[in-house]
């Protein structure tokens, strides 16, 4: 097997933490739990006995995860640490060499390399802009051969925060059933919908759809490091069996928050809190944005935490980045990580008065920028 660097991670990686403002941070300002529990709660969680947790996940947790998706069960769901560890375990429990992964990108680029080590062939289809990042599903259709062995989507969309219509998502399950191919949903910022309306899942829509998520995005919990895979009892239980070769189980402090979270009044009240702030970053990037409107143009998202800005500047996407970051200390992602120039990935989920700085700081680079 060969690793390939997956340079979207370790860009991040690297420089995430070393500048004063990241602005490419693609989750929504995190919760302490002082703001997420009560103080019974978090008095319950210092009495916990730090021991292994239910290595496929807590009941507790399975079965709040299971009521997001009508007719699932506990035992349709593999609790992981996070959606990175999820998207693995997918791969390496159904792909393997000389199958066909058809990948929709742009995308969290996680999946490509995955797939490749593994020795699968990756064909993208594209979300094209000038369909206000729709997707070329006439694409789709002309890549699907003999080999295709699933079809992989990320709905709603990283970096772009599109939703895929109805009609979209009922036409790659058909293209799916006719070529017996998976459906793998990446659904983590399902719940970060600006309108308030959550976009519909995948599971149920066709029995060989397997969809990722967890509560890094959405849900403003990335440190609790819990994701999971909903999809058929079976592939699950296979999933299961490769997890223990892998990490074993998550941790039980993030299972019992988790838990507690999922709950629907609670769940509730968390996807307002970041949908508000979500709105309110977004008509401060537009009002930025629409200063420069010779330089900078972009399609509002209709959910998750980024906007995927297109520039006109001729400067390559990566040395704009490597300039801000080293000029400025200000980091945001450059389109070149998702085989896209002349785009940049800026994130709408930090505290307003932190994304304003960083923009201000944006502004003194651009006067010196062709």
């Amino acid at each position: 097997m060969k690793i390939e660097i997956f340079e979207l991670e370790r860009a991040q990686s690297l420089y995430e933490n070393t500048v004063e403002y990241n602005l490419t941070e693609s989750g929504i300002h995190p919760y302490t739990l002082k703001e997420l529990l009560t103080e019974e709660e978090i008095g319950d969680l210092l009495s916990l006995r730090l021991g292994y947790g239910q290595t496929n996940g807590s009941i507790e947790l399975r079965d709040a995860v299971s009521r997001l998706y009508p007719g699932a069960d506990p035992d349709n769901v593999l609790v992981t640490n996070g959606t990175a560890e999820a998207n693995f375990l997918n791969i390496w429990c159904n792909i393997g060499p000389g199958d066909e992964l058809l990948l929709m990108v742009p995308n969290y680029m996680q999946m490509l390399g995955i797939a490749r080590s593994f020795g699968a062939t990756v064909k993208p289809f594209h979300l094209r802009e000038e369909l206000s990042w729709d997707p070329d599903l006439e694409e789709l259709k002309s890549l699907i051969t003999p080999r295709t062995k699933m079809i992989a989507v990320c709905n709603p969309n990283n970096p772009t925060g599109a939703v895929l219509s109805e009609e979209a998502m009922k036409e790659i399950v058909r293209l799916a059933k006719e070529a017996n191919a998976w459906i793998y949903a990446d659904e983590v910022y399902r719940g970060a919908e600006l309108d308030g309306k959550e976009t519909s899942s995948f599971f149920g829509l066709y029995d060989k759809a397997i969809i990722c998520c967890g509560l890094s995005k959405a849900y403003a919990l990335p440190g609790l490091r819990i994701g999971w895979l909903a999809g058929p009892k079976k592939t699950i239980e296979k999933c299961w069996s490769c997890h223990d070769y892998t990490s074993i189980s998550s941790g039980i402090l993030g299972n019992q928050v988790a838990a507690l979270v999922l709950q629907p009044e609670r769940r509730m009240k968390v996807l307002n809190r970041n949908r508000k702030i979500l709105k309110e970053n977004l008509t401060a990037l537009e009002e930025w944005a629409g200063k420069h409107k010779d330089l900078f143009s972009f399609i509002p998202p209709k959910a998750a935490g980024i906007v995927f800005v297109k520039y006109s500047m001729k400067i390559n996407s990566s040395e704009l980045m490597t300039k801000l970051r080293k000029e400025k200390s200000v980091f945001i992602v450059a389109g070149d990580l998702f085989g896209m120039d002349h785009y940049l990935r800026i994130g709408i989920g930090s505290e307003k008065d932190y994304l304003m700085a960083g923009l201000n700081l944006f502004d003194e680079v651009l006067r010196d920028v062709d």
